[in-house]
C-alpha cells in the first residue's frame, strides 16, 4: 500500500512492476469483515449447542471393518494369488535390493567406503564436497556408529532408488500429458499431509515387519517430492529449444532425452537431492515396525529417557543429512568432471577399498556432557517448566479442548462449511466438510477433537514464534546468516530427537508434545516468513519510507499485509508438520489418535482402531490443509 502520511495508508499497493494492486486497506478490512463474522457465527451456536462429551465406542463399526480386513489378510497372505503374485514379489524384491545396496556397503569396508565417498562426492561435485563426505563418513565411526549408520544409508538409498525410478517417469509424464498431471495432482496432495505415522500399521498389515515394510513407507514419504519437481523441471525447459529441436526432425523420444532431460538436469538432480532429505527423514519413524539403523538408537533412548544417547543418533543422522544434501546441492549446479578425472579418482578409491583398513579411530559421545546438562535444567528449571505447562494448558489447550469435544460433529461440520465458504471457496469448504463427516463416521470423535485441540495450540504458538524470528531474520542479514546453519540442522533433525527434551523438561503429557511440535514445525515457517517479507518489493518499501513511516509502522501497515501470501503458505506448512509431530507424541503421554496408531500396530487386539485413528489423522490433514490453501488461493486471486 502506498503510505502518504505516516500511520496513514491511502489508495492500493504498487506491486513489483510499479503498477497499483489491488490489495490495499479495503481488502484486509473485506478479510477481517469475513473472520469477525465467522467468530460471532461459531461462538452462538456452540453456546446454543453444547453437549455433554462422550468417550468414544470401543467397538465401532470401522474398528470392526479393519479388523476383518488384518483377517483376510493373515488368512490369504500365502493362498491369494494377490499377494503370491503380487504383495509377497514386491516384498521379496524389496529386501533383495536392501540387501544387495547393504552388502555393497559393508563390503568395502571402513576406509573402502569412506574413500568411495569422497571420490564419488569429489568427482560429481567438486573438492569441497568430497572433503565433506570423507570428514562426515568418518565422524560416524567416532561417534562408535558406523554400522548403525551404513544401515540407515543402505535403507535410505534404496528407498530413493526406487523413488526415482518411479518418480522421474510420472514426473516426465504428468508434465507432457496434461489428464496425467491432473489425477497426480490430489493423490500427492494426500500423500503430502499423510502424517508418517498414518501408514506404518498399512505397511506392516501388507509386507510385514522388517526392511521392506520401512522402504516402502519411505518411499510413499519421499516419492510425491520427486514427481512434483521433476514435472516442474520438464515444464521449465525453454519451449524456443524444444522448436528448434522440432524444426530440425526431432522425434518424440529424441525431444526427451536430447533436449528436455538434459536441460532439466539441475532441477532433477534437485529432486533426487529433496528425496534423500525425505527419505532420511524417515529413518527414525521406521524403526517403529523394526527397520534396522539409527532409529533403533533413538528409540532406545526415548524409552530410557536418554537424552544425551539420542543426541549422539540425531548428530550422526544430521551429519548425514548435510552430507547428503551438500553434495546432491553441489552437483546440481555443475557438471561433473570428465572421464580424465574421474577414472583415476574412483581408481585410487578402489585401490584403498582393497586395502586391509580397519576402522580403528579415536571414539567420543556427547552423551555424558548433554545428559549432566539436561540433569542440571531438570533441577534448576522445574519451577518454570512446571508454570509454562500448566498455564498454558489451563489457558489455552483445556478450554480448546472441552469446547471442541463438546461440539456436535453436525454443528462442527457446518460451521467447517461455512468456514471454507467465508475464508476460501466451495470446493476446499466441501472437502473439508466431507472430512469431518469422515472423521465422526470412523468412531473416534472425541480423540479426534482432543488431537485437534493440541494441534491449533501448537501452531499458534509455532506461528508467534516464527513470525517473529522469520522478521528479525529479514531485517538483520547478520541473523539470518548466523540461523541459517541452526535452522538447516533443525530442519535435517529427525522429529523423534526432539521428544527427548521436551520429554526431560515437561514429563509425559500432552504439553510435552506440543512443545516438540513447536520445535520441529518452527524452522521452516521462520523460513517462508523471512522470504515472504523480504520479497515485498523494495519501492514499495522506500517509498513508505520517504514517506515518513516509522519501522513499527513499515511492518505491520505494508510488509505484512504484502507478505500475507509468505504467510498463509507458511501457515500451511506448520500446521502440516505440527500434526505430524503431535501425533508422534502419542509415544509420551499425548494421547488421543497418536496413541491409537501406536496400539495399533504394537497390539494387535488394537488393529482396528489404530488403523481406523490412522485415516482419522489423514483426515484432520486434508481438514486443515483444505481451508488454509484455500484461504491463501483466494486472497491471492483478490491481488490480481
Amino acid at each position: 500500500m502506498t503510505v502518504t502520511t505516516a500511520g496513514r495508508e491511502t489508495g492500493a499497493a504498487e506491486d513489483g512492476a510499479g503498477h497499483p494492486g489491488r490489495w490495499g486497506a479495503a481488502g484486509l478490512r473485506s478479510g477481517r469483515t469475513r473472520i469477525a463474522v465467522l467468530v460471532v457465527v461459531s461462538v452462538v451456536a456452540l453456546l446454543s449447542f453444547r453437549t455433554t462429551a462422550a468417550a468414544d465406542s470401543s467397538d465401532a463399526a470401522a474398528f470392526r471393518f479393519f479388523d476383518g480386513v488384518r483377517d483376510w489378510v493373515d488368512a490369504n497372505r500365502d493362498v491369494n494369488p494377490l499377494f503370491l503374485y503380487g504383495v509377497n514379489y514386491i516384498r521379496l524384491g524389496v529386501r533383495l535390493l536392501v540387501d544387495a545396496v547393504s552388502a555393497g556397503l559393508t563390503g568395502l569396508g571402513f576406509a573402502g567406503l569412506v574413500a568411495v565417498a569422497g571420490a564419488l562426492a569429489l568427482v560429481v561435485a567438486g573438492w569441497r564436497a568430497g572433503l565433506l563426505a570423507v570428514t562426515g563418513f568418518v565422524a560416524f565411526a567416532v561417534l562408535g556408529l558406523w554400522v548403525e549408520s551404513v544401515e540407515t544409508l543402505a535403507l535410505t538409498l534404496s528407498a530413493v532408488l526406487i523413488a526415482v525410478v518411479l518418480g522421474v517417469p510420472l514426473g516426465v509424464l504428468a508434465a507432457r500429458v496434461r489428464w496425467v498431471g491432473a489425477a497426480l495432482r490430489p493423490v500427492l496432495d494426500v500423500m503430502q499431509i499423510l502424517p508418517t505415522f498414518a501408514y506404518l500399521a498399512p505397511m506392516t498389515l501388507l509386507f510385514l515387519i522388517g526392511s521392506p515394510a520401512a522402504v516402502i513407507a519411505t518411499l510413499i514419504y519421499a516419492v510425491p517430492v520427486t514427481i512434483r519437481i521433476t514435472e516442474l523441471g520438464i515444464a521449465g525447459v525453454a519451449p524456443t529449444a524444444v522448436e528448434a529441436a522440432t524444426a530440425q526432425g526431432a522425434t518424440r523420444l529424441q525431444l526427451l532425452t536430447g533436449v528436455r532431460l538434459p536441460m532439466a538436469r539441475p532441477t532433477l538432480v534437485l529432486a533426487v537431492n529433496q528425496t534423500v532429505m525425505m527419505a532420511l527423514s524417515m529413518a527414525v519413524v521406521t524403526a517403529l515396525i523394526d527397520a534396522p539403523g539409527l532409529g533403533q538408537n533413538i528409540i532406545r533412548a526415548l524409552e530410557r529417557v536418554n537424552v544425551g544417547a539420542a543426541f549422539d543418533a540425531g548428530l550422526a543422522i544430521v551429519i548425514m543429512a548435510v552430507v547428503l544434501d551438500r553434495v546432491t546441492t553441489a552437483a546440481s549446479r555443475r557438471r561433473p568432471h570428465s572421464w580424465r578425472v574421474a577414472v583415476p579418482v574412483l581408481g585410487a578409491a578402489a585401490v584403498v577399498a582393497a586395502l586391509p583398513i580397519g576402522d580403528a579411530v579415536p571414539r567420543f559421545s556427547f552423551a555424558a556432557p548433554v545428559n549432566e546438562l539436561t540433569g542440571w535444567v531438570e533441577l534448576h528449571w522445574y519451577d518454570v517448566t512446571e508454570w509454562l505447562k500448566n498455564t498454558v494448558s489451563a489457558i489455552l489447550l483445556n478450554p480448546l479442548e472441552t469446547t471442541l469435544t463438546t461440539t456436535p460433529w453436525w454443528l462442527f461440520t457446518v460451521l467447517v462449511l461455512v468456514a471454507g465458504l467465508l475464508m476460501a471457496d466451495w470446493r476446499s469448504a466441501l472437502i473439508a466438510a466431507a472430512s469431518v463427516a469422515g472423521v465422526n463416521g470412523l468412531g473416534l470423535w472425541q480423540h479426534a477433537m482432543q488431537t485437534l485441540a493440541t494441534v491449533l495450540v501448537a501452531t499458534v504458538l509455532t506461528m508467534l514464534i516464527g513470525v517473529w524470528a522469520g522478521v528479525l531474520c529479514a531485517r538483520h542479514d547478520r541473523l539470518a546468516v548466523l540461523t541459517r546453519p541452526l535452522l538447516d540442522a533443525a530442519q535435517t533433525m529427525p522429529s523423534f530427537v526432539y521428544l527427548l527434551p521436551a520429554v526431560a523438561l515437561f514429563g509425559a503429557s500432552r504439553f510435552t508434545a506440543i512443545v516438540a511440535a513447536v520445535i520441529f514445525a518452527v524452522p521452516p515457517v521462520v523460513r517462508l516468513v523471512e522470504r515472504g517479507v523480504r520479497d515485498v518489493p523494495a519501492t514499495v518499501v522506500e517509498a513508505a519510507l520517504s514517506a515518513g513511516s516509522t519501522p513499527r509502522q513499515l511492518l505491520w501497515k505494508v510488509q505484512l499485509p504484502m507478505a500475507r501470501g509468505g504467510l498463509l503458505l507458511a501457515a500451511n506448512q506448520g500446521i502440516v508438520m505440527v500434526l505430524a509431530m503431535v501425533v508422534v507424541g502419542g509415544l509420551v503421554g499425548a494421547g488421543a489418535l497418536g496413541y491409537d496408531v501406536v496400539a495399533g500396530f504394537s497390539q494387535r487386539e488394537d488393529f482396528g482402531r489404530g488403523l481406523a485413528a490412522g485415516f482419522a489423522i489423514v483426515l484432520l490433514g486434508v481438514l486443515l490443509d483444505r481451508l488454509t490453501q484455500g484461504f491463501h488461493r483466494s486472497t491471492k486471486g483478490s491481488r490480481q
